[in-house]
């Protein structure tokens, strides 16, 4: 985070904080997706980022300003909070909100991992404190792809490989980029526009392979991405294969992490163009199968209610539908407790990974748009915890302010007045009782959602007509707008726990009147429960329908 002269980010390094605890737990973390333009209903660029691992995060907001010559910045380490080393402020930085500049610049990540001997645990820099400083000093997502290499061979970079999302209200970026080692400052990497009416995806698996060197118009590279994997013995040159930066640096970890990262990439593209059929045979690790492409057209364009709703996905209506089977238990739902593999009698196993999951700590979908004014145009859509059982509420990016409720609260300790903890209690609620409670929790977030899509129009043409005459007076504008409206989408959720709690109590449902009903089970669950100790819980023909 932010504190006194760091240049940590509250949502970026709590992240990278709770990722370790992730990896640890074979759990492999966050997705973003990428839309142009062009794939966009309203000519919006947009990122999406889901942070998934246990942590408490607090919504970000760094205020922008003029610092004088020579003014240096402590970098701190994620792992201790200790100081790494120190970074030269820029003259002028820019206010970051979330993971959005006053510039409509965003810029978020998946870890991708890679070699492990290249990380270089002396560089100052981990990528959580490269994402802030490149945010605070960048206008447009060339110029951050610039920073991100300049910074990493000026000051050493120590985390593993990365995939960065970095768009601005005009094109979208994806970016990898790995270390060079012990004692190698900088980083290898290559840089991908995305295509204007194309989307992209990625989920802790690099995605680039081959890419043509000639192309600067959508193609960007360090100098020595080739020769490097060259001298390291990562590629040969007299093998007849092109080139492929992911087969070099991040080499092909298996079935497993196939099954966890390809597998949120083919959900985002066969909801997004279901007429292209999209195999599963990849993300399943069939000998043969073909990676899914890098860049596809969307059948239609998206909306951003549509991009939300990606982020929610537990691949329902495929055969990999997390709310079936017996392993979504007797009310359908889609949580499966860590670690992701599991043995049983020597075989090795493992649960589907969604790109909506419990541990999420929090989600964005992040929107530029070049038609409006920076101020107006720029909005962070954030939730809280998982996207599946919450509600984006709209933070624009040059706001002077953060409601309360989404900047407090302690992992260690429930608290009614933080919108985690609000959020997290209604998610966990709905676990245990998926088929009878998420109907409640997506009512309330169609209903509140629908409102502030439906709100947006207005206040964002009232705000540009402010922003002409008095820009101060247009921020203040959306400050108030942004604030209030996050209020009422803690107050709603607060609200929403409650009624959950008191409707659905001891295995009971609550109708209209408020009367308790006992709903039981589906039959095809007790069938299941039959199936397998019927034996023990078949009663005499006798005692049939006895109950007590």
């Amino acid at each position: 985070m932010i504190r006194d002269r760091s240049v940590r980010g509250v949502g970026a390094a709590a992240c990278a904080l709770a990722m370790t605890a992730a990896f640890v737990a074979s759990a492999p973390a966050c997705t973003s997706i990428l839309v142009s333009r062009g794939a966009s209903r309203d000519g919006s660029v947009m990122v999406t980022y889901s942070a998934d691992a246990p942590f408490l995060p607090k919504l970000l907001r760094v205020a922008g300003g003029t610092h004088a010559p020579g003014t240096m910045v402590d970098v701190r380490a994620w792992e201790d909070d200790e100081v790494r080393g120190q970074v030269r402020q820029a003259e002028t930085t820019h206010t970051v909100v979330g993971l959005m500049n006053e510039h409509q610049l965003s810029l978020v990540e998946t870890t991708t991992g890679g070699r492990p001997e290249l990380v270089d645990p002396d560089g100052q820099l981990d990528y959580d404190g490269l994402m802030m400083l490149v945010l605070q000093r960048a206008k447009t997502a060339r110029e951050a792809i610039g920073l991100v290499d300049s910074l990493c061979r000026e000051y050493g970079y120590s985390s593993s490989g990365e995939t960065f999302s970095i768009a601005d209200k005009r094109e979208a970026w994806m970016m990898e980029l790995i270390g060079k080692g012990p004692g190698g400052k900088g980083i290898v990497w290559v840089a991908a526009r995305v295509p204007d009416g194309c989307i992209s995806a990625h989920a802790n698996m690099s995605r680039i392979t081959t890419f043509p060197m000639d192309d600067p118009e959508n193609w960007l590279y360090s100098p020595d991405v080739v020769t490097f994997a060259v001298d390291r013995g990562y590629y040969k040159t007299d093998s007849g294969k092109p080139f492929s930066y992911r087969d070099a640096y991040h080499p092909d970890k298996g079935a497993s992490a196939r099954r966890a990262c390809a597998g949120r990439v083919w959900s985002v593209y066969r909801r997004s163009a279901p007429s292209a059929n999209f195999s599963d045979a990849w993300f399943r690790g069939e000998e043969g199968s073909e990676d899914y492409p890098l860049f596809i057209k969307p059948d239609a364009q998206l909306s951003v209610a549509d991009v939300m709703g990606l982020m929610r996905d537990h691949y329902e209506g495929t055969p990999y539908d997390m709310t079936k089977g017996v392993d979504a238990g007797p009310f359908g739902s889609p949580l499966r407790a860590r670690d992701l593999t599991f043995k049983v009698d020597g075989e090795e196993f493992m649960w589907e990974r969604p790109i909506s999951t419990q541990q999420a700590g929090f989600v964005v979908v992040n929107q530029m748009r070049a038609g409006l004014p920076d101020a107006v145009g720029g909005v962070s859509w954030f939730t809280p915890d998982e996207a599946s059982t919450s509600c984006f509420t709209p933070f624009y990016c040059a706001i002077d302010a953060l409601p309360a409720s989404y900047t407090n609260g302690d992992y260690g300790k429930f608290s009614w007045e933080s919108a985690w903890w609000v959020t997290n209690l209604v998610s966990n609620l709905a676990y245990d009782r998926w088929s009878r409670v998420y109907p409640d929790v997506r009512k309330a977030q169609v209903e509140q959602e629908a409102a502030l899509l439906k709100m947006q129009p207005v206040i964002e043409e009232t705000a540009a007509k402010l922003a002409e005459a008095d820009p101060a007076l247009a921020r203040t504008f959306l400050t108030n707008y942004s604030v209030s409206t996050a209020d009422a989408v803690f107050r709603r959720w607060q609200a929403l726990a409650q009624s959950v709690l008191t409707d659905h109590v001891d295995a009971y449902q609550k109708d209209a009147r408020g009367v308790p009903k006992a709903p039981g089970y589906s039959p095809e669950w007790l069938r299941q429960v039959v199936a397998g100790r019927g034996g023990q819980l078949k009663l005499p023909a006798r005692a049939a329908g006895t109950d007590h």
